[in-house]
């Protein structure tokens, strides 16, 4: 999406290169305008200036402003169009009930969980919400934008869907798991939400949907998995209490939920125009 006027070697680059590039930038620099603002000038100013800067960002991202040789491609990039009336969130409880079912087999790493995530600094518990949903919202608008947008749409046109797919989730992984976080069961959740996004992506032809999903995503997992704001999780593994009713509840709504987001993605498919490989 760089023009190739003001970066001489952009254009010689492979397809595959420019899109990875493109996207971890237009995900991981915006998304950390957040933090500095909250942490230089607290709640509320933080939050009025976020949100004004996230609105000029999926203006620009979408196409809009300077410079006009890259608007098209941009456009293209953030898939930009009409979404239909399907509304998706499911795909957040899937992931909820996925953490809880880990961590009902495994003891939950409580400590590793909050390491950069203590919002305390903030006076009361109605800014700390508002610092968790201006956290979500900033974090699913710039990471659909770069992942599933600017990396994966135009790996969908060149490589199709499977490829843009797979590498798009395994750099979303990548770039979500810290050395703290690195057990197969996290890797497992947070690549199956990045293939659950990719797909969602792919299928409805707009990134609406995922930004949707995924800022309902976060603001549980910042309220409740990361800051302990809403409560934290309690619950000992089944090798300590046997399986037990809430263990199989768990089981019921992960595959309750993956089965309507499966059903929404093929409804989704099925009406949006095939553009690009398959």
């Amino acid at each position: 999406m760089l023009p190739s006027r003001y970066f001489s070697g952009w254009g010689r680059l492979p397809t595959a290169l420019r899109a990875i590039i493109s996207g971890l930038l237009m995900a991981l620099i915006p998304a950390n305008v957040w933090p500095l603002l909250l942490l230089n000038l607290g709640v509320p100013l933080a939050a009025i200036l976020e949100v004004v800067f996230l609105a000029l960002y999926v203006w620009w991202a979408s196409g809009g402003g300077p410079p006009r040789t890259t608007q098209a491609a941009r456009a293209t990039a953030f898939r930009r169009g009409t979404p239909t009336s399907t509304q998706w969130s499911w795909g957040a409880v899937s992931i909820h009930a996925s953490i809880v079912l880990l961590f009902r087999i495994v003891p939950y790493p409580m400590a590793a969980f909050r390491q950069g995530y203590d919002f305390s600094f903030i006076p009361s518990l109605p800014l700390r919400w508002l610092a968790v949903v201006v956290s979500a919202a900033s974090a699913g608008i710039c990471e659909e934008t770069g992942f599933r947008g600017y990396m994966q749409r135009p790996l969908e046109l060149r490589h199709g869907a499977l490829v843009a797919i797979l590498i798009s989730s395994l750099l979303f992984t990548a770039v979500h798991l810290t050395k703290d976080w690195a057990m197969a069961g996290m890797v497992a959740i947070v690549f199956g939400a990045g293939v659950l996004l990719a797909l969602l992506a792919w299928s409805s032809g707009t990134l609406i949907f995922g930004m949707i999903g995924h800022v309902v995503m976060d603001i549980g997992l910042f309220a409740y998995w990361w800051t302990g704001i809403a409560g934290n999780f309690t619950a000992r593994p089944i090798s300590e209490t046997g399986v037990d009713q809430p263990f199989l509840n768990a089981c019921a709504v992960l595959a309750t939920s993956l089965v309507i987001v499966l059903l929404a993605i093929s409804k989704l498919r099925g009406k949006t125009p095939r553009t690009g490989r398959a």
